[in-house]
């Protein structure tokens, strides 16, 4: 007998966000100790999406583990609720399946297969997968690939989804294509979302707000809110503008 299935992440109830303050993170190298962070400030309300920009090395991903309890901070406060990370590599089985990859979140929750399977199926659609469910990852374009990723990611029933620079092994086209889709997809299925990206683009078509951060050892240095209505234009005036702003908060000229 197949037993009912767990509750869809849907029904997830968020009321705690994100919270980190004044986060510091050192890492002890053959080379000595490498600073990563040093007071690191950000918050999340619950089903805000704040992107995260920054220089290389600054510690992005760090920031995202320690929020994803992958790493603890050496001192400072996270406050978070239960939280999966997305890395930038999609790290699909290549023996699996479309449908046995995403649905590896809901084993890992203690799921049969079979359980696992079922409870994934009907998602498979609006991911944009319907055909696909037994093709492998090798078959499969980049754009799809990440979105099995993300499906795996929401699948694990978190309330914060971690996104680590999701689309930067994507082209051009096939981004712009992926931000929509994400887009789409978090109105109609609403998270708490950290999203490190290192397109500063991105980062105003998708968060509600982007939090810029300095080089290494990395710390907030200049917030911008993006209270612009969604689906966004990249030729709007007033998302060009903000996207000027967090360029000059990185200090590169355009």
């Amino acid at each position: 007998m197949i037993e009912a299935p767990i509750e869809e992440p849907r029904e997830l109830d968020d009321r705690v966000g994100v919270r980190v303050e004044l986060v510091s993170r050192t890492f002890v190298t053959k080379r000595g100790p490498v600073q990563a962070l040093s007071g690191m400030s950000l918050r999340a309300a619950p089903h805000e999406i704040v992107a995260v920009v920054g220089p290389s090395g600054c510690g992005k991903t760090t920031l995202l583990e320690l929020i994803c309890g992958l790493q603890h901070a050496d001192s400072g406060t996270i406050v978070s609720a239960p939280a999966a990370l997305m890395p930038q590599r999609d790290l699909l089985l290549p023996w699996l399946g479309t449908l046995d990859n995403a649905a590896l979140a809901l084993r890992a929750r203690g799921l049969s297969r079979e359980q696992a399977r079922a409870t994934a199926a009907p998602w498979i659609e609006r991911f944009g997968l319907r055909g696909f469910e037994d093709s492998k990852p090798a078959s499969l374009s980049g754009g799809m690939r990440q979105r099995v990723s993300f499906l795996r990611s929401l699948l694990a029933g978190k309330a914060v989804l971690a996104l680590d620079e999701p689309f930067a092994s994507l082209d051009a086209i096939t981004r712009a294509e992926m931000q929509g889709w994400l887009g789409h997809i978090l109105e109609t299925e609403p998270r708490t979302v950290v999203l490190v990206t290192h397109d500063v683009e991105e980062a105003v078509v998708l968060g509600d707000r982007v939090v810029v951060m300095s080089a290494r050892p990395g710390r907030a240095i200049a917030e911008v809110e993006v209270s612009l209505e969604r689906p966004r234009r990249r030729t709007d005036p007033d998302l060009i503008g903000l996207r000027e702003r967090v360029y000059e908060a990185l200090g590169v000229a355009q």
